[in-house]
């Protein structure tokens, strides 16, 4: 039930979503990581999430799948995007374990998804030599 609700959360959320429905679901004291941030806090939490919406047009999350056990959740989740002015709509896949304490509010949420060939590929320059790098390692 806590997952349902912070992946609602998730869906739910924009440029426009006020610190206090943050404070609703993430503890003060929250650890977030993802390939590109270790964060603890709060503050620092909406700042990353505040980033993202200054740098991509459109960002959102859709919810694919939600496992949860006690007090850990495993989420599935579509990432949908733009890069800033373009039109070409971009997405990926990803997983959060989430671990709610006992007022179920979540006290870490780590992403693993893959950043080389979710976004570095896909960005025009850096994307030919990333997938030039694949070829060579590939058998």
């Amino acid at each position: 039930m806590k997952a349902l609700i912070y992946g609602s959360f998730f869906e739910s959320i924009n440029e426009n979503t006020p610190k206090i429905d943050y404070e609703r679901v993430l503890d003060k004291n929250a650890r977030f990581k993802d390939p590109f941030h270790d964060v603890n806090g709060l503050d620092n939490i909406y700042n990353i999430f505040q980033d993202m919406y200054k740098k991509l047009d459109n960002p959102r999350f859709k919810i694919i799948e939600i496992i949860e056990e006690n007090n850990i959740a495993y989420i599935k989740w579509d990432f949908i995007f733009n890069f800033k002015n373009s039109i070409k709509e971009e997405s990926f896949q990803g997983v959060s374990r989430v671990e709610f304490n006992n007022d179920r509010k979540v006290i870490s949420h780590i992403d693993y998804w893959d950043s080389a060939e979710n976004l570095y590929e896909k960005i025009p320059l850096l994307g030919s030599f990333m997938r030039f790098i694949k070829k060579i390692i590939k058998a």
